[in-house]
């Protein structure tokens, strides 16, 4: 501990000879000013940490007591969770020759202020936290601040924990392989290739176990594109493991457990999970599907939060994991973790979603807070990924794309064919996106899926959120103009969006006019696409224009998800619950026979001739 201190004491000093500045935006890591830290070690000042071992009985998460005193504290005080435990020996790389080294390039991985649940904090100087440790593969430590998030004076630092296993195999996430009857098994460790053989061992009820291998990947600190990514937020993301399940039979139940062979013969095993495979294609059986955009993290211990993410995001997890006997597949559209470049909200945000993608299909899409960065090929020239432009996202989850740098791809689930769409690269005619969806669309087979949904994270249909409201387009740019002939001529049921933070459902509607009003129940031939935003599954709402168009239904300005539920090929029931209570606050059916899917409406056909 003594050769850390003197290192962190050099390079505290020299940070008081300049400033840098800190990365703006919702990720709330971003408010901390790590690179202006500076030592403040006060000898009667101290904190503790309960119990020094995590994880004993192969846990991968586990609650820790932070007690703390301090003899001059202030309602600014906060304490930060570092991991690894010696962050003071960080340093970042120059970004620009403006900077000067060394520079400390550690920001925790969550906080809190000292004074939470501590109401006599300012006045005793004792204080005591409840704080929710993952599995990280890195021991921990916490460390005790005066001066507030942007002028931070490092106080004391505790002992250090550790789980029992860091490298542990941890959150697998289940995924649709490249066909109907495949399972595509991630999970994350700190095992390379080279210190042990990962694979999947897995069987159903009553067969042999079997083993299948798996595929590692990682990425490194020059894979991310920007700060604060390249620098503060950069945390070592261990390493991705893939394996694919595959012959599986329709609808059948499956166990497995995730493995590393280590060289000396021995073996490392996670916990058995289970799964259900998919239905065969075409199957008439219930099928249950959940949408929802733009979820990110919470902390269940308070800690990293505003813009209301915490209650939203957990909430939101809740309901789906109370209701996971009653799901099937899960889409994520887009927005994932919100890490933006904070890489160690990847293992939280894993973690958050292992009840439900350890069980169940958990599809995902790319957004603009995974993918966006000036210069790396994302149609939007943004900084909203914060550096991390796809790279984890395109690592940690596993999607059935030809190209996982095109996130595009299409997925078929019983009687649904579901084509979801990447909209931080071009989607308009002529480009390699265009042409897959109207692939994706013109070869669904609607006598046997009758069911086509397109997903999307940004809104290429129709939003009458505030911010598109003020542009006066009610969608993104380019959005319905390149895509409202596809989804009329191919009949596209229903067309999914997030980006927007709240739930609205239009008539159904083509060139911006309802074909038939809104209902709650639509039977007969196909009219037009329903749009239905569903990007209020944790982050910050976001406001309606004051201005209500014709086309728009139903809007709600809270945190919520839809569930699709097939009956049978002719029947289709949609519901949107809020995640506060898992009540339904919105819904309609569908009812419609494949002769009514074969009928033409309005540009739905080919021209035709009465000529013989």
């Amino acid at each position: 501990m003594g050769s850390c201190w003197l290192i962190l004491l050099v390079i505290l000093s020299s940070l008081l000879r300049f400033g840098v500045g800190i990365h703006c935006g919702k990720q709330p890591l971003s408010k901390i000013a790590i690179h202006r830290a500076r030592l403040a070690i006060h000898n009667s000042a101290f904190v503790k940490a309960t119990p020094l071992i995590l994880g004993l009985k192969g846990e991968s998460s586990q609650w820790v007591t932070v007690e703390y005193s301090h003899p001059n504290p202030t309602l600014n005080d906060w304490i930060g969770v570092f991991s690894p435990a010696n962050f003071s020996t960080s340093i970042c790389p120059l970004e620009n020759n403006k900077e000067e080294p060394p520079l400390l390039c550690t920001a925790p991985i969550k906080y809190q202020f000292a004074s939470y649940q501590n109401d006599e904090y300012h006045k005793t100087g004792k204080g005591l936290l409840k704080l929710q440790l993952v599995n990280q593969r890195a021991d921990f430590a916490f460390a005790l601040f005066s001066g507030g998030l942007l002028d931070p004076k490092l106080v004391s630092v505790s002992n250090t924990l550790t789980f029992a296993n860091p490298k542990a195999p941890v959150y697998p996430r289940l995924a649709q392989g490249k066909s109907w009857n495949e399972m595509a098994v991630t999970w994350t460790s700190g095992y390379s290739a080279d210190e042990a053989i990962p694979f999947v061992e897995w069987n159903a009820e009553g067969d042999a176990k079997t083993r299948s291998p798996a595929g590692t990947l990682t990425f490194s600190q020059n894979s991310m594109c920007g700060p604060p990514a390249r620098t503060v937020g950069w945390r070592d993301p261990g390493f991705i493991h893939t394996s694919f399940l595959k012959d599986l039979w329709p609808n059948l139940m499956y166990t497995y457990k995730l493995g590393h062979q280590l060289s000396n013969g021995s073996y490392i095993w996670s916990k058995s999970y289970s799964f259900r495979a998919s239905p065969f294609p075409g199957q008439d059986s219930l099928q249950r599907v959940v949408i929802f955009g733009d979820m990110g993290k919470g902390e269940a211990d308070g800690s990293n939060e505003y813009y209301d993410y915490q209650p939203g995001s957990l909430n939101t997890t809740y309901q789906l994991i109370k209701d996971l006997k009653n799901i099937d597949i899960v889409f994520h559209i887009g927005d994932l973790s919100y890490a933006s470049g904070y890489l160690s909200q990847w293992d939280q945000f894993t973690s958050q979603i292992e009840p439900i993608a350890s069980t169940i299909p958990y599809m995902v899409a790319s957004g603009n807070h995974d993918r966006d960065w000036p210069g790396t090929g994302s149609f939007y020239e943004n900084n909203d990924s914060g550096g991390e432009c796809g790279v984890p996202t395109q690592t940690m989850l596993y999607v059935p794309a030809e190209n996982r740098e095109k996130f595009w791809y299409s997925t078929d689930y019983g009687m649904f064919r579901f084509c979801v769409a990447d909209t931080e690269h071009d989607w308009r005619p002529g480009t390699e996106q265009y042409k897959f969806i109207e692939h994706c669309f013109s070869t669904a087979d609607r006598q046997k899926q009758p069911w086509l949904i397109f997903l999307a994270h940004r809104v290429l249909g129709y939003s009458s959120n505030e911010f598109y409201g003020v542009e006066g387009s009610f969608e993104e740019p380019m959005g319905r103009e390149s895509l409202q002939e596809l989804w009329q001529k191919y009949k596209v049921d229903i067309a999914f969006y997030g980006h927007v933070h709240n739930y609205e459902r239009t008539c159904p509607v083509y060139q911006h006019a309802c074909v038939l009003n809104g209902s709650h129940h639509y039977s007969g031939r196909f009219a037009a696409t329903t749009h239905v935003v569903v990007g209020g599954a944790g982050a910050g709402l976001a406001n309606f224009s004051p201005l209500r168009p014709r086309w728009s239904f139903f809007q709600d300005f809270d945190f919520g998800f839809v569930k699709l539920t097939a009956f049978n090929h002719s029947t289709l029931l949609l519901e949107y619950k809020k995640s506060r209570d898992g009540r339904v606050y919105d819904y309609f059916t569908i009812s419609r026979d494949y002769r009514d899917v074969l009928g033409c409406v309005v540009d739905s056909c080919s021209r035709t001739t009465l000529a013989t």
